[in-house]
């Protein structure tokens, strides 16, 4: 199916880290800068910048050789099936040369048969090369579409300059939105956050912060990589890489060098070539002896030889296929379907197995509320724009508690100046999970930005991968009990772990081994639709020990993390496209196997299959297998 790549220069993760040998991330501060010649506050100074520059060079990647225009023309010209057509033409020349010096009254067939061979060859060359090179000119269009630029500090200065024009040593600030401009040290950031998707296929947001967490540069918390994208918070670093000397373009080297193989049309033409040449010079050379045997002249016996020999050659064979391939080329272009490589129409269609990623492809890439657990019972959350879904009572006292810490305790918010774009379709800035939960809310109960800044936060402690909880705490807009809120939000079972109550139906009871089991059950139907599920709990501070104006400390926690009150769950899922169980089903349908590729859950990704068709109804998994059979999964027959 399709090219694939060889062995030689096959990148893999041990060479990458035998490249990415470096010990910026390691050694302290102070030392990078007396390293880098820097000034951490001012920056390089514009000579220093220009020295350096002229030393390194551009900060951008190094692109693929280009094949000269004349040599893809060449190819075009006389590659494959034109070269026998070629020596066709030429074997017609050369008898038609015989012809006339040899009898008196020449003989034009062979002339013209030559002529038709060669303009037949060179229109349909002139053809392919025009469709590839207009292909070829609307890629290089797209990459001058959006020029990227940074945020530099030098001699003291702010400056917004293009991204080619970073140095090694440049102190560079990134804010949520920008793309990382080279490969940087942090040494200063608050909430910053970036998706590192490009480089290592995780989707999730990850943390960047001064300090070193690992020894692998590629682990590590306290470089970021050129072309990743900063997704919320800001941060300042050092610039310790650029262009070509970056991690990502250590791996776009290491790319580089895999070689493609013919195509499946390519490598049936070829064999198809052999086949035809063999049988004609077969049959050629056997007539040339039994014409000299009969008694021809030796020159009629040539002649003989070419004309069988050309006769074998399928003439119309090269232009049917150009035009064929380019029809297809075309209609796949109306479709917003752009064919670099024409041979890659028949490729396409040759797929035997299609390797299809998860998010963004067989999704939406956009996580959206699903269900909810409070008072005891699972709510289908109305995500309708004019909620006009399942209705469910929003003036219980579970959904109000439930819903004050979902609008509080986050850090996502709308963009600026989107009053007038539907909500669903309104960008946001934060985590993916957090933007889902504050559309929810915004259309469940309307001006989430007003509500937080009636109930103002006074302290924060971010989430973390460690504790796996976020806190927040705000004043109240409750005159008659002015207190301050207590509000976290994280995995269900830490969250769990830190409570002592639960809120069920307006009364609070405790959290006892029935209720336990209850919330397990709830978790457990949430996550087997493979859903994201997010659990939420309160606690509000008596006003006796907590006054206002106490002086929350997030780093002392000068405040109670434990015996709490639970209030809920909240489950997300990234919904399928619209689009994709249909062309699922028309795959299958044409005997094509859909795979799909994904770093989730097995449970999330099982329910996401079902959704799109890849797992049909009827079908077991190994895991339904086993269940059915109550064995453990190592024992169940593969096939």
């Amino acid at each position: 199916m399709g090219a694939k790549a060889g062995k030689k220069g096959k990148p893999d993760l041990d060479e990458l880290k035998r490249e990415v040998d470096m010990d910026e991330h390691k050694i302290s501060v102070e030392e990078l800068y007396a390293r880098l010649g820097t000034n951490p506050e001012t920056g390089l100074t514009t000579m220093q910048a220009r020295e350096i520059f002229e030393r390194d060079g551009p900060n951008a990647l190094t692109p693929p050789k280009k094949v000269p225009e004349w040599v893809k023309f060449c190819k075009q010209l006389f590659g494959g099936f034109a070269l026998l057509l070629w020596i066709g033409a030429v074997l017609c020349f050369i008898a038609y040369s015989i012809q006339v010096g040899t009898s008196e009254g020449s003989v034009d067939d062979n002339l013209y048969l030559g002529i038709v061979l060669a303009t037949v060859v060179i229109v349909t060359g002139c053809f392919s090369y025009y469709q590839e090179a207009r292909s070829s000119k609307i890629m290089e269009s797209f990459k001058n579409m959006v020029p990227q630029y940074a945020t530099l500090i030098r001699e003291g200065q702010k400056l917004t300059l293009p991204a080619e024009d970073v140095v090694v040593g440049d102190l560079v600030e990134v804010k949520g939105g920008d793309r990382v401009p080279a490969d940087i040290r942090v040494i200063s950031a608050q909430g910053f956050k970036v998706d590192n998707s490009s480089l290592t296929g995780e989707s999730e947001p990850q943390t960047r912060s001064p300090e070193m967490t690992n020894e692998n540069p590629l682990e590590t918390r306290n470089i970021a990589f050129f072309s990743t994208n900063c997704v919320e918070g800001t941060g300042r670093g050092i610039v310790i890489n650029t262009g070509d000397r970056t991690v990502m373009g250590r791996i776009a080297n290491l790319a580089s060098g895999l070689e493609m193989g013919d195509t499946p049309i390519a490598r049936e033409i070829a064999h198809f070539i052999h086949i035809i040449t063999s049988v004609a010079v077969f049959l050629g050379v056997t007539f040339f002896f039994i014409a000299f045997i009969l008694g021809y002249y030796w020159l009629d016996a040539v002649i003989f030889l070419i004309g069988i020999i050309v006769a074998n050659v399928p003439e119309g064979l090269l232009a049917t296929v150009t035009v064929c391939l380019t029809l297809t080329a075309k209609r796949m272009a109306s479709k917003n379907c752009l064919v670099k490589n024409l041979e890659a129409v028949e490729t396409l269609g040759s797929t035997s197995t299609i390797c299809s990623d998860k998010t963004g492809t067989l999704t939406q890439n956009r996580m959206t509320v699903a269900h909810m657990w409070f008072d005891n019972q699972i709510i289908e959350a109305d995500t309708t724009e004019d909620q006009s879904g399942l209705q469910y009572d929003k003036t219980s006292s579970g959904w109000k508690a439930l819903s004050r810490v979902a609008r509080l305790c986050s850090r996502a918010e709308f963009k600026s100046g989107q009053e007038n774009v539907p909500i669903l379709k309104r960008e946001c800035i934060g985590d993916a999970s957090e933007s889902a939960i504050l559309k929810c809310m915004e259309l469940a109960t309307s001006n989430v930005a007003a509500y937080r800044e009636n109930n103002s936060k006074v302290c924060e402690i971010p989430f973390n991968s460690t504790n796996k909880y976020h806190v927040t705490i705000h004043e109240t807009d409750d005159a008659t009990n002015p207190c301050y809120l207590l509000c976290m939000k994280g995995a269900p079972e830490r969250v769990l772990d830190r409570c002592s109550t639960i809120y069920i139906n307006g009364k609070e009871k405790v959290l006892d081994d029935e209720m336990k089991e209850a919330f397990n059950n709830a978790y457990l139907e949430l996550g087997g639709l493979g859903e994201r599920v997010i659990g939420f709990c309160d606690y509000i501070l008596p006003s006796d020990q907590y006054p206002s104006g106490y002086p929350f400390d997030a780093d002392e926690q000068n405040f109670p993390l434990d015996s709490l009150r639970f209030l809920g769950l909240i489950s997300m899922i990234d919904p399928p496209r619209a689009a994709v169980p249909d062309a699922v089903a028309k795959c299958r349908s044409a005997g094509i196997k859909v795979i799909m590729v994904t770093g989730d859950h097995p449970i999330t990704a099982k329910a996401i299959a079902k959704a799109v068709g890849i797992i049909s109804e009827g079908n077991e998994t190994v895991e339904d297998i086993a269940q059915r059979l109550n064995i453990p999964i190592e024992e169940v027959n593969p096939r």
